[in-house]
């Protein structure tokens, strides 16, 4: 049997002045314009709130192209992913000597992510993030993730690296909209962003300042346009001050989802005839090392006395392209038709084991 790989993955007119009779305990008019400067500036909304313990609560739909598994997660009937999310401003990290806010991504127990951040004139602008491993990742130069002044037509470009990425993405405010998510009504920027490094990814946020993003849609594709995963995320709450979720140790999601199929994109299936023409490896991966390998091994658990017990068929490899990528590994049957027994297909991330799928064949 010969195993190979089938394909990889892979932001008026002026009056004049009149002179005017100051009476009795009147202030200057340089007071009174100084006052009048304050009040205007203390009334206007700040680009998003930045007091410590504010929490954003999202209603998050995940799914993938046909033929892929998120996770180990549960699915809709429509193959949709759907459960809450929150961002937490979880107070101040110094980086480098520099100050920034630190707001945690929270999905299932996790803290999925966390990006730190300044909030200011310029807009928000993101210096680094730190990973579900718990790795920072530095942006160089700092990514401008909502620039300011907001106004349509303004636009921004991050040509950087992200670690050891380099990025491209390009934002332009397309316009100003109303729109309505469970949280309720919004008049919202709209902001769109593209990616084309290292992999293809659209972004559509609605921004509204004083709040944050009321809605955001990430797309990302293959390489040949099909596909591979699309996340939104509605607001479900207006900010508001919280305690710290809670994170359970147990709750981080795994590296690489396994499944079989008789066809590249096909019924998930774990039961084989001995005459199947081919059976596919499929896996969805998240969190990998661009350029790192995913290592396929297939292994025969129990086919017959004249094999011994787990013995090793064939392996294949494949490059990882980004770090949420995804790949099949096909194996055709042997002239004499497949064994009947038990098998079981082992993955390793960069020669570490991760995970182990079983499957059987049958008359």
């Amino acid at each position: 049997m010969t195993v190979r790989r089938l394909h990889r993955l892979r932001e008026i007119g002026r009056a004049r002045p009149q002179p005017a009779r100051r009476g009795k305990g009147s202030p200057p008019w340089s007071l009174v314009l100084a006052v009048l400067f304050l009040s205007a500036s203390a009334l206007a909304a700040p680009l998003l709130p930045t007091n410590p313990g504010t929490t954003w609560r999202y209603s998050m739909t995940e799914e993938v192209g046909k033929g892929l598994t998120i996770s180990n997660l549960k699915q809709d009937a429509d193959r949709k992913v759907r459960l809450p999310v929150l961002y937490h401003l979880d107070g101040m990290e110094n980086v480098d000597g520099k100050e920034l806010f630190k707001f945690e991504m929270h999905r299932a127990g996790a803290v999925t992510n966390t990006d730190l951040v300044t909030v200011d004139d310029h807009g928000i602008t993101c210096w680094a993030r730190i990973n579900l491993d718990g790795e920072l990742i530095k942006l160089n130069p700092p990514q401008t993730m909502v620039a300011a002044p907001l106004k349509q037509g303004a636009t921004w470009n991050f040509d950087g690296q992200a670690g050891d990425l380099k990025v491209h993405q390009q934002y332009e405010v397309t316009g100003e909209e109303d729109i309505e998510v469970p949280a309720g009504e919004f008049h919202a920027y709209h902001i769109r962003g593209e990616q084309s490094s290292p992999s293809r990814m659209t972004i559509d946020r609605w921004f509204t300042p004083g709040v944050g993003i009321v809605k955001d849609v990430t797309t990302m594709r293959a390489t040949d346009g099909d596909l591979l995963q699309r996340i939104s995320l509605e607001l479900a709450e207006r900010p508001k001050i919280e305690n710290k979720p809670e994170v359970k140790s147990d709750a981080t999601s795994k590296r690489l989802s396994v499944s079989f199929a008789k066809d590249q994109f096909g019924k998930v299936s774990t039961r084989f005839s001995t005459d199947t023409p081919q059976i596919y490896v499929r896996w969805q991966g998240q969190r990998l090392r661009k350029g790192g390998k995913v290592k396929a091994v297939w292994i025969a658990e129990n086919i017959g006395e004249d094999f011994p017990q787990d013995y090793k068929v064939d392996e294949a490899s494949a490059t990882v392209e980004s770090q949420n990528a995804h790949g099949a590994f096909m194996l055709a049957r042997p002239e004499a038709g497949w064994a009947i027994g038990d098998y079981r297909v082992e993955f390793y991330v960069d020669d570490v084991f991760v995970d182990a799928a079983k499957l059987k064949i049958v008359k």
